[in-house]
């Protein structure tokens, strides 16, 4: 999950210090059950070719290329803010790509084992979102989506003006048109009219005392965000912040999910 507030000042991309602090619960969230079937659907013997989109940093591959490392590796680091690519690394032989996803093309992919993702789905709007899904099954690769945001967060101790902030940040997702929490239902509806099996399963954030500066970070994000969509808002949302932001004692459960399609079905 990365409101407005969050986003760094690259060609869309995110600031590496947020990506740098929410690594770990990334880790912790993404689906390991989607990683058998996954394992299932690559291509038999010889090295896999992962191109990973909108890489960021590269954290999906630190987080994945360990537990496919029983078959020899090559990743393509895609995205298309520069600066991110300069930092980006993943314990695999790779290569960066600056590019423009929306131009990105089933031919693009010919030498691909497996596109992989991570927090992207919902900051596509539907056509960028078709086109992908036409670009990967057209290839014949697997891909596998993690950390899409699912729109509902869960606060302990809970807030009378939760319920707000959710609504006003999830029509903030929404905002230009992107899919937001409406992403996970689009890319299976897309992936599966061109043919793919999906499997899907829950990934979501669990934040808390332990993870302070992450937590207060998101949180003066998301309600940033919210606040941008409602304006309305703002009073009460500032007198919200003071009121979760001082003990650190904040818990917060952040849904996601975790997507894994399979050109021709799943055998």
């Amino acid at each position: 999950m990365a409101p407005e507030s969050l986003r760094g000042t690259g060609s869309g991309g995110y600031d590496a210090l947020w990506l740098a602090l929410r690594e770990g619960a990334d880790a912790d969230a993404r689906a390991t059950e989607l990683l058998e079937p996954l394992r299932a659907a690559l291509p038999p013997g010889g090295p896999l070719v992962i191109w990973d989109l909108g890489c960021g940093t590269g954290s999906l591959g630190r987080w994945l290329a360990p537990r496919l490392a029983d078959r020899p590796q090559r990743w393509v680091l895609f995205d298309g803010d520069a600066g991110l690519l300069a930092k980006a690394h993943v314990p695999a032989p790779f290569t960066t790509r600056e590019g423009d996803l929306s131009a990105l093309r089933a031919a693009d992919l010919a030498d691909a084992s497996l596109v992989a993702a991570s927090a992207l789905l919902d900051v596509l709007d539907p056509a960028r979102l078709d086109g992908l899904a036409a670009a990967i099954t057209t290839a014949g690769c697997p891909a596998l989506f993690t950390l899409t945001v699912a729109g509902d967060v869960r606060l302990d101790p809970p807030d009378p003006l939760d319920a707000d902030l959710v609504a006003a940040f999830n029509d903030h997702q929404r905002r230009t048109g992107l899919l937001g929490p409406d992403a996970v239902a689009a890319a299976t509806e897309a992936f599966a009219r061109r043919g793919a099996a999906v499997l899907t399963s829950p990934s979501p954030w669990r934040l808390g005392p332990d993870q302070a500066a992450l937590t207060a970070a998101w949180l003066r994000g998301w309600v940033a965000a919210a606040v941008e969509q409602r304006p309305d808002l703002a009073p009460a949302a500032a007198r919200y912040l003071r009121r979760r932001l001082p003990d650190g004692g904040l818990r917060a459960e952040i849904s996601h999910t975790d997507l894994l399609a399979v050109p021709g079905g799943i055998t």
